[in-house]
Parts: structure tokens; C-alpha cells; sequence
């Protein structure tokens, strides 16, 4: 594995115009903290409207301050798959969420079994012998 495996962009708080309501800052925050643009929205309105006009600085501040989020290019890139654009955090039915979610763990399962066979093998036992030498 070289060091561009294992080598992850950080995240930037940038505003999303593409999911915006009014400025795009609470789906920037919302793709941020990877979590639904709604629930930021309302945290938001009920911070404003319980007397808190200090978010509403907030909120025009960054509006003014953070970079919008570029368009994916065409080439093939993607953008890491958050839990969001995930079955169960789509608002898709319960079946559908339980089936991708047991799909996961049987995979998982299955590594795991294959990591017990060689383990347990004479092919394991004669590699630690070898490396002992």
C-alpha cells in the first residue's frame, strides 16, 4: 500500500448551492458533519426564532465567507459515499435497509471465515515457520 492509498483529502466547510435553500450554508454544514440538510434547517429556524439572533449573524457571515462547492467532475471521480445517500438514511423502507445492511455483514462474515481457514491451515503454520528462520 503507498502513501497516496492511504492519503484522504480533508474536508472543507463549503457552502452547497446545489441542495440550497436559501444560501447553501446548512447543506454545506449538513455535507460537513455528514448528516441530513433538513435537521441542520431546523436547528437553525429554531435557534432564529427562540431569540438567538446570533445564528442569524452566524448564518450570514458564512454565507459570506465560505466558497461554494464545486460541481464533481465528469472523469470518473466520485465523492465518498456518506451515510446519508444510504438506504436507511434515505427514508427508503425498512426491507430495503435491512437487506443492504445483512448483504454488509455477510460479506464481513465471509472474510472473516476465510481469515480462520488460513490461519488454521498447514500453509499458515509452515509460513511462521519459515519466517522464524
Amino acid at each position: 500500500m503507498s502513501y497516496s492509498d492511504d492519503y484522504k483529502p480533508r474536508k472543507q466547510l463549503l457552502r452547497d448551492k446545489k441542495n440550497a435553500k436559501v444560501g447553501g450554508v446548512c447543506a454545506g454544514i449538513a455535507n460537513y458533519f455528514n448528516i441530513e440538510a433538513w435537521l441542520v434547517r431546523i436547528i437553525v429556524v429554531t435557534a432564529v426564532i427562540f431569540g438567538h439572533g446570533f445564528v442569524l449573524i452566524l448564518y450570514i457571515a458564512a454565507w459570506m465567507i465560505l466558497d461554494e462547492k464545486s460541481a464533481p467532475e465528469k472523469n470518473g471521480d466520485h465523492q465518498p459515499i456518506g451515510l446519508k445517500t444510504k438506504v436507511y438514511g434515505a427514508g427508503e423502507p425498512p426491507r430495503r435497509a435491512y437487506k443492504e445492511i445483512d448483504e454488509e455483514f455477510r460479506e464481513l462474515e465471509d472474510r472473516l471465515q476465510q481469515m480462520e481457514r488460513y490461519i488454521t491451515s498447514n500453509a499458515y503454520q509452515v509460513d511462521r515457520e519459515l519466517k522464524k528462520l
